[in-house]
């Protein structure tokens, strides 16, 4: 039976590959006959052998693995709840004084001069410029202040998921909106919550993204040098990360100096931090890697247990397929972006 099962499995995938290579290569791209891939294709039509090949192996009713982590997942994150911290990119959000806006753009097709659309090619893309990869919700890669260490493109793997720590200091925010976070406030959370993890991954509440879009951008809660430090040097965090998109307001950066010269990353423009515990979580972090970057865009979600009043659960959203909406996905001239319209 196993040998007939794999033997299943190999038809299965040989003929689907073989189908495949006929799509991307067995037509003309218009350019003279010569073979090659084309701008778009009719859906392929997978042949019933290919189907019921697809339907033996689904039909199987055997579980693939039973391993430590997808027993984990099945029992802890399968059923956690998962909170999004992160800003969405668009046209005109805050950004550093220093940086030119950034603006969206319908993609244009090379070949004829015109954008991509649903009728005449079955798909749209959006063209998006740029002007820094310092803004919204960020991971600071050490180049971004010493091209000595490392560029975003080689921070490591290991980033992917730590424990997460959330001090808060936003009743202090309220009276002073310049409030920098000290080593005493930290020590002040470890009283209550116990010593921070080595490794883990430290973000400052303060409740200044509430107000994103409408932020202030140069005055803003901060965080000592010093703290930074403490942080790294006597508590050993991966990285610590604020809701504002700079460390302090030192006409030297300092703290920020310190840490990115230093060799440590840094999280800025985190959102969200008022729907999570202080102990207790999990950080996913995923970002692109442009080669050479000194920051990366990022998307930040936290996983907590599943009894957090906060977050989504696996399975209690559409999620394949997503959601079907109301309405269509348009282009708005005027706010230069595309936006259900």
């Amino acid at each position: 039976m196993r040998f007939l099962t794999v033997t299943i499995v190999l038809l299965g995938s040989f003929l689907e590959t073989a189908l495949a290579e006929q799509a991307t290569h067995g037509s003309s791209n218009g350019t003279g006959g010569t073979p090659g891939p084309l701008l778009h294709t009719k859906p392929l039509r997978i042949s019933r052998a290919a189907r019921i090949t697809r339907a033996a192996v689904t039909d199987h009713g055997e579980v693939a693995s039973r391993s430590k982590l997808w027993s984990t997942y099945d029992s802890v994150l399968g059923t956690a709840k998962y909170i999004d911290l992160t800003h969405t990119i668009e046209p005109d959000m805050p950004i550093w004084r220093g940086f030119g806006n950034i603006t969206f753009s319908p993609a244009v097709n090379k070949l004829t001069g015109k954008p991509f659309t649903y009728a005449e090619n079955m798909f749209v893309a959006t063209a998006y410029q740029l002007t820094t990869d310092q803004m919204g919700t960020q991971l600071d890669a050490p180049a971004h202040f010493n091209p000595y260490f490392a560029s975003s493109d080689e921070i490591p793997a290991t980033f992917a998921l730590r424990k997460l720590v959330v001090i808060n200091i936003s009743d202090r925010v309220a009276k002073n909106n310049s409030y920098a976070m000290t080593v005493n406030d930290v020590l002040e959370w470890e009283t209550e919550h116990g010593q921070i993890p080595r490794r883990s991954v430290v973000f400052v509440r303060s409740d200044w993204s509430r107000s994103w879009p409408h932020v202030d951008t140069d005055v803003f809660p901060q965080v000592l040098l010093e703290t930074v430090k403490f942080l790294h040097l006597e508590r050993d965090i991966l990285f610590h990360g604020h809701e504002p998109l700079d460390t302090d307001m030192s006409p030297d950066f300092a703290s920020e100096a310190w840490l990115l010269s230093h060799g440590y990353a840094q999280a800025e423009g985190v959102t969200n931090l008022h729907l999570l515990p202080p102990v207790g979580c999990l950080l996913s972090t995923g970002f692109p890697k442009f080669l050479g970057g000194v920051g990366s865009y990022v998307r930040y979600v936290a996983v907590c247990e599943s009894d957090w009043p906060h977050g989504v659960q696996p399975g209690t959203t559409p999620e394949a397929p997503l959601p079907k909406y109301a309405k269509a996905l348009g282009w708005s001239k005027q706010g230069g972006r595309r936006d259900r319209i």
